[in-house]
């Protein structure tokens, strides 16, 4: 078993009024080199709290979500920081419309499917 340290990636579509939509989760094992997002936009769900949402964006944040996760140039410069600084760049606390929830632990024997269940469970 392995520990590993989660957040649940949220949009906030009104910052002022603290609702907000899981959106996906960001997962770092750093036994296993791992560092990986999952994401998904329930655009009806989203638009329901705020009209003026822009879903374009929304997409542009979270698919930077997985670049950084993926590290190297794609990733721009927090991407080729190491793993266990991508992540805690990843779920520092912000005041915008895409947040992080708090960070929390576990252990696991695999992360990937870690990281599904994750998502399955808090996201779905």
């Amino acid at each position: 078993m392995h520990l590993f340290e989660y957040a649940v990636i949220r949009v906030v579509p009104r910052v002022e009024r603290e609702e907000f939509v899981n959106v996906g989760v960001v997962l770092y094992c750093s036994a296993q080199g791992f560092l990986q997002t999952q994401y998904h936009l329930p655009e009806d769900r989203l638009l329901a709290f705020s009209s003026a949402l822009d879903l374009i964006e929304l997409e542009e944040r979270l698919r930077a979500f997985v670049k950084i996760c993926a590290g190297k140039q794609q990733g721009g410069l927090i991407g080729q920081l190491p793993p266990a600084s991508r992540f805690r760049w990843l779920t520092a606390t912000r005041s915008t419309v895409v947040q992080t929830s708090p960070v929390h632990p576990g252990l696991c024997a695999d992360p990937a499917q870690t990281l599904a269940r994750l998502f399955a469970e808090l996201v779905l």
